[in-house]
């Protein structure tokens, strides 16, 4: 048995009991071959509720933070994340961004499913904020299809991104995906790539109902 089925054979049951989550659409990911899922991000947990909803194991950039805490807490998260399919990259500096679309690339090129919060970073206030364009990127670099995702009340687990999770019913809700070879070729084209990203952050708004915000989410924590 791989860890990740281990994971999910053991913490699969605590997580259904703590978190009862609701599962829409999940018949909407390809059972093979290269997909990307791309949700909205609302706290910490998301990240660990995301692997555990799919049949299919799926591939993140986290912060690599989370593979080298010291001690027994430490070493237990980095068994579980590198268990479920993160990849740490040091997203700091110039050379991170890059760094973490490469190994999307990569994954993507693999056949396996990449999944990306294409704000880049939690939202602050439970608004949806603008998408960055390395999803664009990533989708007409590979051919790979886009599956939009909805995480709804993994912030009432979870307030502010901190604290241990509390019992809360939450929903995981996958929409039909979205194909982009119109634009075959494009992948440098600064207005193909706002498009193309723009088109995925509008279902993802669909699904999660939640407000947008015509900003970057990193723009609204600086000025907070």
């Amino acid at each position: 048995m791989s860890r990740f089925a281990l994971i999910k054979a053991v913490l699969g049951p605590i997580m259904r009991l703590m978190f009862r989550p609701r599962v829409e659409g999940v018949e909407h990911i390809p059972g093979d071959g290269p997909v990307i899922l791309a949700g909205n991000h609302l706290t910490f947990i998301d990240s660990m509720i995301l692997p555990l909803v799919c049949d299919r194991q799926v591939f993140f950039i986290g912060k690599d933070e989370y593979v080298t805490g010291e001690g027994l807490k430490g070493r237990l998260m980095a068994w579980f994340f590198t268990g479920v399919g993160m990849i740490p990259v040091d997203r700091d500096g110039g050379k991170g961004g890059v760094a973490a679309l490469m190994t999307g690339r990569r994954i993507l090129e693999e056949g396996k499913v990449f999944g990306i919060y294409p704000e880049g970073t939690r939202s602050p206030d439970g608004r949806l904020y603008r998408g960055r364009t390395g999803i664009a990127r990533l989708t007409l670099m590979t051919g790979a299809p886009v599956v939009p995702f909805a995480m709804i009340g993994t912030d009432r687990i979870q307030p502010g991104g901190a604290g241990f999770p509390r019992p809360a019913r939450v929903t995981v809700r996958f929409g039909e995906a979205l194909e982009f070879s119109r634009y075959d070729g494009m992948d440098r084209d600064r207005y193909v790539l706002r498009a193309v990203t723009d088109s995925v952050m509008t279902e993802v708004m669909r699904l999660s109902g939640q407000e947008y915000v015509d900003m970057y989410a990193t723009k609204a924590k600086e000025a907070a």
